[in-house]
């Protein structure tokens, strides 16, 4: 049995996000919300959070699940579109160059483990 949950269009960039999701991948449930609770990164809370829902699905799926067993099987930030978050940096001679804001999809997967 095995649970999903997605964060799409998380305001952080996905170099950043990335390492933060490298830190739980095939851990615990627990041991994994205990980690990103003392991390401090920005992505650490908006993990925490895609965590939280992917073991509430789980909980919602089936409801004799035993939370103690479930383990993040597999955990990815992919890169999102970032067509509202575009801004302008003046340059020399009246020029223009855009700042692309890095925006992210986050997946987790939660199951038991076997």
């Amino acid at each position: 049995m095995e649970a999903t949950a997605k964060a799409r269009f998380q305001r952080i960039s996905p170099r950043k996000a990335r390492t933060v999701v490298d830190l739980i991948r095939g851990k615990n449930v627990a041991v994994a919300l205990d980690e990103l609770k003392w991390t401090p990164k920005s992505a650490a809370q908006i993990v925490a959070k895609v965590l939280d829902s992917a073991v509430a699905n789980a909980r919602q799926q089936n409801e004799s699940v035993d939370l103690d067993a479930l383990v993040v099987k597999t955990v990815f930030v992919d890169k999102a579109p970032n067509q509202h978050m575009r801004r302008w940096r003046p340059r020399a001679m009246g020029r223009a160059t855009r700042i692309q804001k890095g925006m992210s999809h986050i997946t987790i997967v939660v199951g038991e483990q076997e």
